[in-house]
Protein backbone atom coordinates (compact mmCIF):
# COMPACT_ATOMS: atom_id res chain seq x y z
CA UNK A 1 0.00 0.00 0.00
CA UNK A 2 1.12 3.39 -0.99
CA UNK A 3 2.17 6.00 1.30
CA UNK A 4 -0.55 8.36 -0.36
CA UNK A 5 -3.10 5.70 0.59
CA UNK A 6 -2.30 5.55 3.74
CA UNK A 7 -2.33 9.16 4.31
CA UNK A 8 -5.67 9.35 2.53
CA UNK A 9 -7.27 6.31 5.19
CA UNK A 10 -5.53 8.45 8.12
CA UNK A 11 -7.15 11.57 7.31
CA UNK A 12 -10.93 9.13 6.44
CA UNK A 13 -10.45 8.00 10.12
CA UNK A 14 -9.49 11.17 11.26
CA UNK A 15 -12.47 12.92 10.29
CA UNK A 16 -14.68 10.29 11.22
CA UNK A 17 -13.15 10.28 14.54
CA UNK A 18 -13.98 14.02 14.30
CA UNK A 19 -17.61 14.01 13.41
CA UNK A 20 -18.65 11.65 15.73
CA UNK A 21 -20.64 12.69 18.57
CA UNK A 22 -19.75 13.54 21.59
CA UNK A 23 -21.13 11.76 24.10
CA UNK A 24 -19.39 12.24 27.50
CA UNK A 25 -21.86 14.21 29.56
CA UNK A 26 -22.74 14.39 33.02
CA UNK A 27 -25.81 12.33 34.43
CA UNK A 28 -28.54 13.97 36.06
CA UNK A 29 -29.02 14.41 39.76
CA UNK A 30 -32.00 13.16 41.48
CA UNK A 31 -32.57 16.97 42.58
CA UNK A 32 -33.00 17.49 38.60
CA UNK A 33 -34.68 14.22 38.15
CA UNK A 34 -37.22 15.47 40.26
CA UNK A 35 -37.91 18.51 38.50
CA UNK A 36 -38.88 17.41 35.08
CA UNK A 37 -42.61 17.35 34.16
CA UNK A 38 -44.79 15.19 33.13
CA UNK A 39 -46.87 17.44 31.57
CA UNK A 40 -50.05 16.81 33.16
CA UNK A 41 -53.84 17.98 31.99
CA UNK A 42 -51.64 18.90 28.74
CA UNK A 43 -51.94 15.28 27.78
CA UNK A 44 -55.75 15.03 28.05
CA UNK A 45 -57.53 13.87 25.68
CA UNK A 46 -60.48 16.31 25.54
CA UNK A 47 -58.90 19.38 26.57
CA UNK A 48 -55.37 18.98 26.48
CA UNK A 49 -53.42 21.78 24.74
CA UNK A 50 -50.68 19.54 23.39
CA UNK A 51 -52.45 16.59 22.74
CA UNK A 52 -56.35 16.96 21.90
CA UNK A 53 -55.99 19.05 19.00
CA UNK A 54 -54.41 16.18 17.16
CA UNK A 55 -56.35 13.67 18.05
CA UNK A 56 -57.81 13.84 14.62
CA UNK A 57 -57.72 11.91 11.06
CA UNK A 58 -54.86 13.59 9.82
CA UNK A 59 -53.66 11.90 5.92
CA UNK A 60 -51.62 13.82 3.91
CA UNK A 61 -53.63 16.05 1.82
CA UNK A 62 -56.59 16.29 3.82
CA UNK A 63 -57.74 19.28 6.14
CA UNK A 64 -56.74 16.90 8.93
CA UNK A 65 -53.03 17.31 7.86
CA UNK A 66 -53.18 21.02 7.87
CA UNK A 67 -55.07 21.36 10.96
CA UNK A 68 -51.89 19.65 12.53
CA UNK A 69 -49.98 21.55 10.88
CA UNK A 70 -51.43 24.73 12.18
CA UNK A 71 -51.25 23.03 15.65
CA UNK A 72 -47.32 22.45 15.71
CA UNK A 73 -46.62 26.16 13.99
CA UNK A 74 -49.09 27.48 16.60
CA UNK A 75 -47.16 26.73 19.23
CA UNK A 76 -43.76 27.13 18.56
CA UNK A 77 -44.78 30.08 17.43
CA UNK A 78 -46.34 30.88 20.59
CA UNK A 79 -44.82 29.28 23.08
CA UNK A 80 -41.27 28.60 21.58
CA UNK A 81 -40.31 31.89 19.32
CA UNK A 82 -36.73 31.38 19.95
CA UNK A 83 -36.84 27.96 17.83
CA UNK A 84 -36.34 28.43 13.70
CA UNK A 85 -38.64 26.95 11.99
CA UNK A 86 -38.57 25.32 8.56
CA UNK A 87 -40.74 23.15 6.16
CA UNK A 88 -39.31 20.79 3.81
CA UNK A 89 -42.35 19.65 1.19
CA UNK A 90 -42.47 17.23 -1.37
CA UNK A 91 -45.53 15.82 -3.74
CA UNK A 92 -45.14 11.95 -4.65
CA UNK A 93 -48.11 9.95 -6.25
CA UNK A 94 -49.21 7.15 -4.03
CA UNK A 95 -50.77 3.87 -5.28
CA UNK A 96 -54.34 4.43 -3.68
CA UNK A 97 -54.19 7.97 -5.54
CA UNK A 98 -53.53 7.24 -9.03
CA UNK A 99 -51.63 10.29 -10.41
CA UNK A 100 -53.03 13.19 -8.08
CA UNK A 101 -49.55 14.24 -6.71
CA UNK A 102 -50.07 14.37 -2.61
CA UNK A 103 -48.74 17.14 -0.79
CA UNK A 104 -45.90 16.07 1.98
CA UNK A 105 -45.02 18.94 4.39
CA UNK A 106 -42.00 17.77 7.24
CA UNK A 107 -41.68 20.23 9.96
CA UNK A 108 -38.50 21.34 11.36
CA UNK A 109 -37.90 23.69 14.90
CA UNK A 110 -34.43 24.09 15.55
CA UNK A 111 -32.35 25.65 18.93
CA UNK A 112 -28.88 25.73 17.69
CA UNK A 113 -26.15 28.29 19.98
CA UNK A 114 -27.05 31.87 18.35
CA UNK A 115 -23.25 32.19 17.55
CA UNK A 116 -23.31 28.67 15.12
CA UNK A 117 -22.91 29.12 11.56
CA UNK A 118 -24.32 26.86 9.08
CA UNK A 119 -22.98 23.69 10.15
CA UNK A 120 -21.64 24.61 12.97
CA UNK A 121 -23.59 22.93 15.75
CA UNK A 122 -23.96 19.01 15.89
CA UNK A 123 -27.76 18.53 16.71
CA UNK A 124 -30.02 15.91 18.99
CA UNK A 125 -33.10 15.46 16.56
CA UNK A 126 -36.41 14.13 18.08
CA UNK A 127 -38.43 12.92 15.81
CA UNK A 128 -42.12 11.16 15.16
CA UNK A 129 -44.49 11.24 12.29
CA UNK A 130 -47.59 13.40 12.39
CA UNK A 131 -49.90 11.85 9.56
CA UNK A 132 -51.93 8.86 10.02
CA UNK A 133 -53.37 5.84 7.68
CA UNK A 134 -55.71 6.78 5.20
CA UNK A 135 -57.61 3.15 5.88
CA UNK A 136 -59.43 2.60 7.94
CA UNK A 137 -61.90 5.75 7.47
CA UNK A 138 -61.68 7.99 10.38
CA UNK A 139 -58.37 6.90 12.05
CA UNK A 140 -56.96 8.67 14.14
CA UNK A 141 -53.91 6.93 15.50
CA UNK A 142 -53.31 8.09 18.97
CA UNK A 143 -49.96 5.74 19.84
CA UNK A 144 -49.14 5.82 15.72
CA UNK A 145 -47.77 9.28 16.31
CA UNK A 146 -50.55 11.73 18.39
CA UNK A 147 -48.94 11.05 21.74
CA UNK A 148 -45.07 10.66 20.36
CA UNK A 149 -45.80 14.31 18.53
CA UNK A 150 -47.13 15.73 22.22
CA UNK A 151 -44.98 14.29 23.80
CA UNK A 152 -41.76 16.23 21.82
CA UNK A 153 -43.65 19.50 22.16
CA UNK A 154 -43.40 18.61 25.66
CA UNK A 155 -40.08 17.62 25.48
CA UNK A 156 -39.18 20.98 23.60
CA UNK A 157 -41.02 23.30 25.94
CA UNK A 158 -39.40 22.05 29.58
CA UNK A 159 -36.04 22.49 27.44
CA UNK A 160 -36.03 25.87 26.02
CA UNK A 161 -35.20 27.98 29.27
CA UNK A 162 -32.44 25.57 29.76
CA UNK A 163 -31.21 25.51 26.01
CA UNK A 164 -31.35 29.52 26.76
CA UNK A 165 -29.66 29.17 30.25
CA UNK A 166 -26.91 27.34 28.73
CA UNK A 167 -26.46 29.80 25.66
CA UNK A 168 -26.36 32.72 27.49
CA UNK A 169 -23.72 31.70 30.06
CA UNK A 170 -21.40 29.97 27.40
CA UNK A 171 -21.97 33.61 25.67
CA UNK A 172 -20.28 35.42 28.75
CA UNK A 173 -17.93 33.64 29.31
CA UNK A 174 -17.08 33.57 25.57
CA UNK A 175 -16.99 29.65 25.27
CA UNK A 176 -18.39 28.39 22.14
CA UNK A 177 -17.01 27.55 18.10
CA UNK A 178 -15.74 23.84 19.12
CA UNK A 179 -17.64 20.90 18.29
CA UNK A 180 -17.77 19.96 21.83
CA UNK A 181 -19.56 22.86 22.71
CA UNK A 182 -21.76 23.96 20.20
CA UNK A 183 -24.83 21.47 21.11
CA UNK A 184 -28.27 22.22 19.80
CA UNK A 185 -31.65 20.18 19.44
CA UNK A 186 -34.03 19.69 16.69
CA UNK A 187 -37.68 18.45 17.04
CA UNK A 188 -38.43 16.77 13.39
CA UNK A 189 -42.49 16.08 12.47
CA UNK A 190 -42.20 13.84 9.62
CA UNK A 191 -45.35 13.29 6.85
CA UNK A 192 -46.41 10.59 4.83
CA UNK A 193 -45.02 7.56 6.91
CA UNK A 194 -47.95 5.78 6.47
CA UNK A 195 -48.47 3.70 3.39
CA UNK A 196 -51.60 4.45 1.57
CA UNK A 197 -52.27 0.83 0.35
CA UNK A 198 -49.48 -1.55 1.97
CA UNK A 199 -46.35 -1.22 3.25
CA UNK A 200 -43.66 -1.22 0.30
CA UNK A 201 -40.25 0.10 -0.20
CA UNK A 202 -42.23 2.74 -2.06
CA UNK A 203 -45.71 2.73 -0.38
CA UNK A 204 -43.92 3.98 2.82
CA UNK A 205 -41.75 6.79 4.43
CA UNK A 206 -42.55 9.55 1.84
CA UNK A 207 -41.51 12.35 4.02
CA UNK A 208 -38.36 10.89 5.09
CA UNK A 209 -37.74 9.68 2.05
CA UNK A 210 -37.53 12.91 0.86
CA UNK A 211 -36.16 14.80 3.40
CA UNK A 212 -33.01 12.57 3.66
CA UNK A 213 -32.27 12.48 -0.04
CA UNK A 214 -32.52 16.70 0.28
CA UNK A 215 -29.93 16.77 3.47
CA UNK A 216 -27.71 14.64 1.91
CA UNK A 217 -27.67 17.11 -1.27
CA UNK A 218 -27.64 19.95 0.63
CA UNK A 219 -23.83 20.88 1.59
CA UNK A 220 -22.86 23.49 3.70
CA UNK A 221 -20.52 26.29 2.99
CA UNK A 222 -16.93 25.01 2.09
CA UNK A 223 -15.18 25.95 5.66
CA UNK A 224 -18.17 24.54 7.78
CA UNK A 225 -17.11 21.88 10.27
CA UNK A 226 -20.48 19.11 9.21
CA UNK A 227 -20.95 18.93 5.29
CA UNK A 228 -24.47 18.63 5.03
CA UNK A 229 -27.56 18.34 7.84
CA UNK A 230 -27.11 14.94 7.84
CA UNK A 231 -23.59 15.12 9.53
CA UNK A 232 -24.59 17.41 12.22
CA UNK A 233 -27.43 14.90 13.67
CA UNK A 234 -25.40 13.74 16.88
CA UNK A 235 -28.49 11.44 17.44
CA UNK A 236 -31.76 10.96 15.94
CA UNK A 237 -33.94 9.82 18.16
CA UNK A 238 -37.45 8.75 16.92
CA UNK A 239 -40.25 7.65 19.01
CA UNK A 240 -43.56 5.74 17.63
CA UNK A 241 -46.46 3.57 18.59
CA UNK A 242 -46.20 5.33 21.99
CA UNK A 243 -48.66 5.56 24.98
CA UNK A 244 -50.21 1.92 25.54
CA UNK A 245 -49.78 0.55 28.79
CA UNK A 246 -46.56 -2.14 29.16
CA UNK A 247 -44.48 -1.28 25.99
CA UNK A 248 -41.67 -3.47 25.66
CA UNK A 249 -38.62 -1.15 24.10
CA UNK A 250 -35.60 -3.40 22.50
CA UNK A 251 -32.62 -2.11 21.69
CA UNK A 252 -32.36 -2.61 18.08
CA UNK A 253 -28.94 -1.18 16.98
CA UNK A 254 -25.20 -1.85 18.61
CA UNK A 255 -24.09 1.01 17.14
CA UNK A 256 -26.30 3.50 19.73
CA UNK A 257 -27.03 1.00 22.46
CA UNK A 258 -25.13 3.32 24.45
CA UNK A 259 -27.66 5.69 24.30
CA UNK A 260 -30.65 3.10 24.85
CA UNK A 261 -28.62 2.45 28.29
CA UNK A 262 -28.54 5.78 29.01
CA UNK A 263 -32.55 6.47 28.88
CA UNK A 264 -33.26 3.22 30.31
CA UNK A 265 -30.99 3.82 33.43
CA UNK A 266 -33.17 7.40 33.50
CA UNK A 267 -36.19 5.51 33.44
CA UNK A 268 -35.23 3.15 36.14
CA UNK A 269 -33.88 5.94 38.35
CA UNK A 270 -37.00 7.34 37.80
CA UNK A 271 -38.96 4.70 39.12
CA UNK A 272 -37.02 3.61 42.09
CA UNK A 273 -37.06 7.38 43.04
CA UNK A 274 -41.27 7.17 42.84
CA UNK A 275 -41.07 9.84 40.26
CA UNK A 276 -43.27 8.04 37.48
CA UNK A 277 -46.87 6.95 37.58
CA UNK A 278 -47.21 3.39 35.58
CA UNK A 279 -46.93 0.47 37.40
CA UNK A 280 -45.67 -1.92 34.44
CA UNK A 281 -45.50 -5.50 34.30
CA UNK A 282 -41.30 -4.75 33.26
CA UNK A 283 -39.29 -1.60 32.38
CA UNK A 284 -40.73 0.40 29.19
CA UNK A 285 -36.85 -0.55 28.18
CA UNK A 286 -35.47 -3.76 29.22
CA UNK A 287 -32.68 -3.97 27.22
CA UNK A 288 -30.18 -2.11 29.70
CA UNK A 289 -27.81 -5.30 29.99
CA UNK A 290 -28.48 -6.62 26.51
CA UNK A 291 -24.96 -8.55 25.48
CA UNK A 292 -22.97 -7.43 22.84
CA UNK A 293 -24.80 -9.53 20.14
CA UNK A 294 -27.22 -7.65 17.60
CA UNK A 295 -29.23 -9.26 14.82
CA UNK A 296 -29.19 -7.71 11.67
CA UNK A 297 -33.32 -7.35 12.15
CA UNK A 298 -35.05 -4.30 12.78
CA UNK A 299 -38.77 -2.70 12.16
CA UNK A 300 -38.70 -0.78 9.36
CA UNK A 301 -39.87 3.07 10.30
CA UNK A 302 -38.71 6.94 9.41
CA UNK A 303 -35.76 6.21 10.53
CA UNK A 304 -34.16 4.07 7.62
CA UNK A 305 -33.39 6.68 4.90
CA UNK A 306 -31.23 8.65 7.69
CA UNK A 307 -29.31 5.23 8.77
CA UNK A 308 -29.09 4.27 5.23
CA UNK A 309 -27.15 7.55 5.02
CA UNK A 310 -25.19 6.60 8.31
CA UNK A 311 -26.93 8.49 11.24
CA UNK A 312 -26.74 7.19 14.36
CA UNK A 313 -30.44 6.07 15.17
CA UNK A 314 -32.72 5.40 18.96
CA UNK A 315 -35.37 3.84 17.25
CA UNK A 316 -37.86 4.46 20.33
CA UNK A 317 -40.88 1.70 19.28
CA UNK A 318 -42.47 -1.10 21.48
CA UNK A 319 -42.06 -4.70 20.05
CA UNK A 320 -44.41 -6.26 20.14
CA UNK A 321 -46.66 -3.69 19.05
CA UNK A 322 -49.65 -1.88 20.85
CA UNK A 323 -52.78 -4.39 20.40
CA UNK A 324 -54.35 -1.07 18.97
CA UNK A 325 -52.09 -0.85 15.92
CA UNK A 326 -53.93 0.12 12.69
CA UNK A 327 -57.20 -0.36 14.16
CA UNK A 328 -60.03 2.04 14.91
CA UNK A 329 -58.86 1.82 18.91
CA UNK A 330 -56.02 3.09 18.52
CA UNK A 331 -57.50 6.68 19.72
CA UNK A 332 -57.70 8.42 22.79
CA UNK A 333 -60.11 6.61 25.31
CA UNK A 334 -57.34 3.79 24.98
CA UNK A 335 -54.27 5.63 25.56
CA UNK A 336 -52.86 4.64 28.81
CA UNK A 337 -52.41 8.28 30.39
CA UNK A 338 -49.58 7.56 33.19
CA UNK A 339 -47.45 5.52 30.21
CA UNK A 340 -47.75 8.73 28.22
CA UNK A 341 -46.89 11.20 31.10
CA UNK A 342 -44.07 8.41 31.96
CA UNK A 343 -42.76 8.51 28.56
CA UNK A 344 -43.17 12.19 28.35
CA UNK A 345 -40.51 12.56 31.72
CA UNK A 346 -38.34 9.64 30.60
CA UNK A 347 -37.61 10.98 26.99
CA UNK A 348 -37.45 14.68 28.87
CA UNK A 349 -34.54 13.51 30.97
CA UNK A 350 -32.75 11.76 28.44
CA UNK A 351 -32.88 15.14 25.95
CA UNK A 352 -31.39 17.24 29.23
CA UNK A 353 -28.97 14.02 29.87
CA UNK A 354 -27.50 14.77 26.65
CA UNK A 355 -27.29 18.17 26.05
CA UNK A 356 -25.27 18.01 29.23
CA UNK A 357 -27.90 20.20 31.07
CA UNK A 358 -26.34 19.85 34.49
CA UNK A 359 -24.47 22.62 33.82
CA UNK A 360 -27.71 24.60 34.61
CA UNK A 361 -29.10 22.74 37.25
CA UNK A 362 -31.32 24.42 38.92
CA UNK A 363 -30.27 24.97 42.91
CA UNK A 364 -31.81 23.10 45.33
CA UNK A 365 -35.29 25.00 46.63
CA UNK A 366 -34.76 27.32 43.53
CA UNK A 367 -37.79 26.27 42.52
CA UNK A 368 -40.84 23.89 43.46
CA UNK A 369 -41.01 20.27 42.79
CA UNK A 370 -42.52 19.20 39.42
CA UNK A 371 -45.82 18.21 40.33
CA UNK A 372 -47.29 17.82 37.04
Amino acid sequence: MSGRVISTLLLLALHQLLISPVVAYTALSDHFLKLVPSGGDDFDIKNGKLLAPILIPRVAGTPGQTAAQEHFVNFFRNELPNWKMEWFNSTSTTPATGSKQIPFANLLFKREPPWAKPGQANLLTLVAHYDSKIYPNGFIGATDSAAPCAILMHVARYLDKFVTQMHDEMSALGEGGTVEMDMGVQVLLLDGEEAFQSWTEHDSLYGSRALAEQWEQSVHPAMSFYRNPLDQISLFVLLDLLGAANPKVPSFFQTTHWAYQGMATIEDRMRKLGLLESNPQAPFLPDHDKMPTFSRGSIDDDHRPFMARGVPILHVIPNPFPGVWHKMEDDGEHLDMPTVRDWSKIVTAFALEFLDMMEVEPKEGAEALATG
